[in-house]
């Protein structure tokens, strides 16, 4: 079971986000770039970055980054990996708003079957990517619609009810989030299959954040720049075998995230409108601001259907996204690291990063 577990819910998902970040992620950021540069000249570079960026945006080009990066982080042979660019594309189409759950579906029981059949006949080079496709299309055929339509129905169901209440839903999707950034699992794949946006989407951003900077700051003592630039601009996960060793070292981040994320909802009104998978990458390569600020510009397709429209932020905006992203975790999560070291519920070798 562990086995499976990793393979289907930890290296696929972090395939599938991976993906993503290859094609609608940077997509996104190009075309933003592009747009905005195109406002101040226009000129034939900002349009070439525009439509860049629309192509590495497109559905099907997006599914297929994803279905290669899940079979890829399967390990699978290369005539399955190959395969399963038409399987993403089709799946991704096919599930619409939802289109990340089914990609990640479908794509992990039709490498499955690729892999039964690889090498086992003297016509590799057919049977192979025909089975792998086959099972892939037959797969979207059957279930792609309705994977897609339930996965969208749970984000609606959290956009809607951070809407409905931003206080206790704030605390919920950034704790909730931010845990699942730091453990072994992609909270980046979560964001994206069910499609968190709006003001869901910025408690996302505020709980990854917390977990991020929180551990760069709470852990300086013993790793110093190193530890800042790894886990900050990196990945918390890294902390991982301290937070087994002790959990307790996991609760400064953790209550920083349940502060940020209602004062994102609630005080600044934070809202994440970017590509979904950005909800989940906190400060990775400054990723979620970088979501927040395209979602400002060019709110993402996921993000118009929850309602998104493009807007001219303020300074009040600005304020908010810098506070939320960066300032606060570090304050928060420091004075909270302070109270710990000083009552013996942390020490200095705690968090240490091999």
């Amino acid at each position: 079971m562990n086995k499976y577990a990793k393979r289907y819910l930890i290296d696929a998902m972090s395939g599938m986000a991976q993906g993503l970040f290859a094609s609608l992620l940077i997509g996104t950021i190009i075309k933003t770039l592009g747009q905005q540069l195109s406002r101040l000249s226009a000129n034939a570079v900002f349009q070439f970055f525009v439509d860049a960026g629309n192509f590495a945006t497109e559905a099907h080009v997006v599914g297929a980054a994803m279905a290669i990066g899940i079979g890829f982080a399967m390990q699978v042979p290369a005539l399955v990996l190959f395969s399963l660019a038409a399987v993403g594309a089709a799946a991704n189409v096919a599930g619409g708003a939802g289109g990340p759950l089914a990609v990640l579906f479908i794509a992990i029981i039709a490498a499955e079957l690729g892999c039964l059949v690889s090498k086992k006949t003297k016509v590799d080079i057919i049977v192979t990517p025909a089975v792998t496709i086959i099972a892939g299309a037959l797969l979207t055929v059957l279930f792609a619609k309705y994977i897609g339509a339930a996965a969208a129905s749970v984000g609606k169901f959290i956009v809607w009810s951070t809407k409905l209440h931003p206080f206790v839903m704030g605390i919920n999707v950034s704790v909730v989030i931010g845990i699942a950034l730091t453990l072994p699992i992609s909270s980046a794949a979560i964001c994206a299959a069910l499609g968190l946006t709006g003001l869901a989407g910025g408690a996302a951003v505020a709980g990854c954040c917390a977990q991020m900077v929180g551990f760069a700051v709470l852990s300086f003592r013993d790793n110093r720049w190193g530890g800042v630039l790894s886990q900050g601009l990196g990945t918390s996960m890294l902390q991982m075998p301290n937070i087994i060793k002790k959990p307790r070292v996991w609760l400064p981040p953790i209550i920083a995230s349940a502060i940020t994320g209602p004062l994102a909802t609630c005080l600044f009104k934070m809202e994440m409108n970017g590509a979904a998978v950005s909800s989940g990458m906190g400060t990775c390569g400054i990723v979620g601001p970088i979501g927040v600020v395209t979602g400002w510009f060019s709110p993402s397709e996921v993000a118009v259907s929850h309602g998104a429209t493009i807007i001219t932020p303020g300074a009040f905006d600005w304020l908010g996204m810098v506070l939320i992203c960066f300032v606060l975790p570090a304050v928060l999560t420091y004075g909270i690291g302070l109270i710990f070291r000083k009552t013996g519920l942390i020490k200095d070798g705690d968090l240490v990063l091999n």
